[in-house]
């Protein structure tokens, strides 16, 4: 059993889907961002950097945070989506330090930006546009010639889709980038994404581009 600590965000979302999806037992605990629940001592005695997700795994006692390496534990510990060695993991662990490194991150930036405080810089809002832009093009060049970013369907896919998912948040055309458009309604079509996609509350549908 894994007791999943979790808001509704795209960094909660690829840890619920990652358990859907590799049939998992888990519990989902609500940790409220937008009530500062993420500070409180007992989360923080579980994550550190006051973050979710983080999860437990009551079969070994392990405590861990920061999404990635959440999913390349339940990966390892499953044996699934995530291959065991040589050049097929190695690609999967690029794929995923691009979204941790930069999918992640500038996108969020263009969240803070271009949706909740688009008048604060228009510096910031340009930069992060142009940004944001840029890697959906390095993500469909990828796609034109991969049914998955890694070749097969692996925890990158699953950390990169939540953060496309927010894609009007972005002021992304998902017409401009038809590959991420083929790709994206494929995941979002995955039950195990839909149940994934709600925890720890059903917050909206998933958006799928026209």
């Amino acid at each position: 059993m894994i007791d999943l600590y979790t808001w509704t965000t795209p960094n909660g979302r690829k840890v619920s889907i990652a358990l859907e999806e590799m049939g998992l037992p888990y519990t989902a605990h609500a940790i409220d961002i937008g009530k500062n629940e993420q500070f409180a001592p007992d989360f923080l005695a579980i994550a550190p950097n006051n973050r979710i997700p983080a999860i437990v795994d009551r079969d070994t006692g392990t405590a861990l945070m920061e999404s990635g390496a959440i999913l390349i534990y339940l990966a390892d510990k499953t044996g699934l989506l995530l291959p065991q060695s040589g050049e097929p993991r190695a690609r999967v662990i690029e794929w995923l330090m691009w979204q941790m490194g930069g999918f992640g991150p500038m996108l969020g930036q263009a969240h803070h930006f271009l949706k909740f405080n688009p008048d604060a810089s228009a510096y910031a809002s340009k930069r992060y546009g142009e940004e944001t832009r840029r890697l959906y093009g390095v993500l469909d060049r990828r796609l034109a010639q991969h049914e998955f970013v890694a070749g097969d369907y692996s925890i990158a896919d699953i950390a990169i889709w939540p953060w496309a998912s927010r894609y009007e948040w972005q002021q992304i055309d998902m017409a401009e980038f038809p590959h991420v458009k083929r790709w994206y309604k494929q995941i979002a079509a995955r039950p195990a994404v839909q149940r994934g996609y709600d925890v720890p509350k059903k917050v909206g549908e998933i958006p799928i581009p026209a």
